[in-house]
């Protein structure tokens, strides 16, 4: 088990974020308007979610006790969101069963960072389970409005994502998002304590 433990920085909202925004780049690039818009609706949504999921809990104490779920799992979201849709845009063009098979594959990887999380003591089952389910949702969803109007993925279009990745990550690095969230929690409720939360 301790062997699979580096997946779990395979969810890590920074690197969600940054790689979220390189497919946004590669799909623009590809003049693939409807599934960028799709994709990146989606995922802004679903990781803002996640993000007010923790404030309420940071400010409020929300949450739902006898399932000790106090906010979505961002790590399990992010995977969850991210390598289905990934693995799907990298097979593009292929049969019809290599994309299905891709898209399986990230949502079995993004189930496994959720266990490994629940495995490491850093979420609960609940809040494990509800942010896979959510990144599935993000991603499946993107698939099922946008797939079919995507003709085309040049690889030109990796160049604009690579180059997006790196830009992403190197602002990531500063975001300090949990800070943030921290800092609306105490805005926003007014309260100067805060209740506990691993806030990643």
């Amino acid at each position: 088990m301790n062997m699979l433990m580096p997946l779990l920085h395979l969810g890590d909202p920074r690197l969600a974020i940054a790689l979220g925004a390189a497919l946004f780049a590669w799909l623009l690039a590809a003049r693939a308007w409807r599934m960028a818009c799709c994709w990146g609706v989606l995922l802004g949504s679903g990781l803002a979610l996640v993000g007010a999921s923790k404030i309420v809990f940071l400010g409020w104490g929300g949450g739902v006790p006898a399932l000790n779920f106090k906010a979505l799992s961002g790590h399990a979201a992010g995977a969850g969101a991210l390598f289905p849709m990934l693995f799907w845009m990298l097979l593009h063009g292929r049969a019809e069963g290599w994309r299905r098979a891709g898209i399986a594959l990230g949502l079995a990887l993004g189930a496994l960072v959720g266990a490994l999380l629940v495995a490491d003591g850093q979420h609960s089952v609940a809040e494990a389970v509800a942010g896979s389910l959510l990144g599935a949702a993000v991603s499946l969803g993107s698939i099922r409005l946008g797939g079919a109007s995507v003709s085309t993925l040049p690889p030109h279009g990796l160049l604009w994502a690579l180059l997006t990745l790196i830009a992403a990550a190197w602002l990531m690095k500063s975001a300090h998002l949990g800070y943030w969230m921290i800092r609306a929690a105490r805005l926003l409720s007014g309260n100067a304590r805060l209740y506990p939360l691993s806030i990643e």
